[in-house]
């Protein structure tokens, strides 16, 4: 039997039959429609929530994974941005003590990259545009510190083969390849006043007499090139001299061999001939020299090799006596 709704009339006193409009029928079933479909839609974004597909979980998993890297990432970056600043303290500290050159200034090293707002493009996205826009403003300006320090480290290069170039150019070691500096230190007739061989004058000696036997290893004081090549009866004899730059040039007299041309590069330790008694020599030995922007100095200030404080401070002041010089 079909239900049938009746609505008292308070006009009539009585119960009468109700019947629903179009409108009212419309607006009934839409409420029930909407329900349907919110209950459906509810209903399928819970089981997606609870049942997801092959696809989502595979999805959700690379989700955790790329979390997972940022994080390793920001890690790294701290750790190397750490590095750079621990290198650029050493940087400093080298530039400093020995090299004697100023650091990097600190404004420049901590100044900001400048310029427009590049990533504004990320604003749009308001749940991570700000961590990336910070994350690529930090990159910028470690990639700015590096561009500093790389130039900093070449010229700090730069300035050590010249140094280097510089130390191995000056003359600073024994001229003669044997140990008679330190046991024949009697026979050592050094730079300044001395009475000549030969003349019997007191004459100015340019040089130091190490006597060593004929045939004796003579040895470059310094990289340098060969400048002369001198061979003769008188004087010097057999001599050489050799251009070592920044000023420098040594000389080596009284060879009785020599082992170089002129023009030929030599390195410090390199031989060069061997010790002899030509020119106006009195006995075998090695006259060596050394000038500086063409001036003679006293060669016992470069001769630092082979020699403790107390032999080389003996070697000194037998140098400094007056005595008979053997050329």
């Amino acid at each position: 039997m079909k239900h049938t709704k009746y609505v008292f009339n308070e006009k009539t006193l009585q119960f009468e039959k109700h019947t629903s409009s179009r409108k009212q029928i419309l607006i009934k079933f839409s409420g029930i429609g909407l329900a349907i479909v919110f209950t459906s839609v509810s209903l399928f974004l819970l089981g997606m929530k609870l049942f997801p597909s092959p696809n989502e979980k595979a999805l959700y998993a690379e989700v955790e994974m790329l979390k997972s890297q940022i994080k390793t990432m920001d890690q790294d970056f701290e750790k190397l941005a750490g590095n750079l600043t621990t290198l650029h303290e050493k940087d400093n500290q080298v530039h400093r003590l020995i090299f004697g050159v100023n650091p990097i200034d600190s404004g420049i090293w901590n100044g900001g990259i400048g310029g427009h707002d590049k990533y504004s493009y990320l604003n749009s996205y308001a749940s991570s545009g700000d961590y990336l826009k910070k994350q690529l403003v930090k990159i910028d300006q470690l990639k700015h510190k590096f561009n500093i320090q790389q130039k900093s480290l070449d010229s700090l290069y730069t300035i050590a083969l010249k140094r280097e170039k510089r130390l191995a150019s000056i003359p600073s070691i024994k001229p003669v390849q044997a140990d008679k500096l330190k046991k024949d230190l009697e026979y050592l007739s050094g730079f300044g006043i001395r009475l000549h061989p030969l003349h019997k004058v007191r004459k100015f000696h340019k040089g130091i007499d190490f006597t060593a036997p004929a045939g004796t290893h003579i040895q470059a004081t310094g990289d340098g090139r060969v400048v002369k090549v001198e061979k003769g009866g008188r004087g010097y004899g057999n001599c050489v001299t050799i251009d070592h730059g920044f000023g420098f040039k040594s000389l080596y007299a009284h060879m009785l061999k020599i082992s170089v041309k002129e023009g030929q590069v030599v390195k410090k330790g390199q031989t060069i001939g061997l010790v002899g008694n030509t020119g106006t020599s009195t006995a075998p030995h090695l006259h060596y020299e050394v000038h500086i922007n063409g001036a003679a100095v006293n060669p016992i200030n470069y001769v630092l090799d082979g020699l403790t404080p107390m032999e080389y401070r003996e070697l000194v002041i037998k140098s400094g006596q007056e005595n008979q010089s053997w050329d």
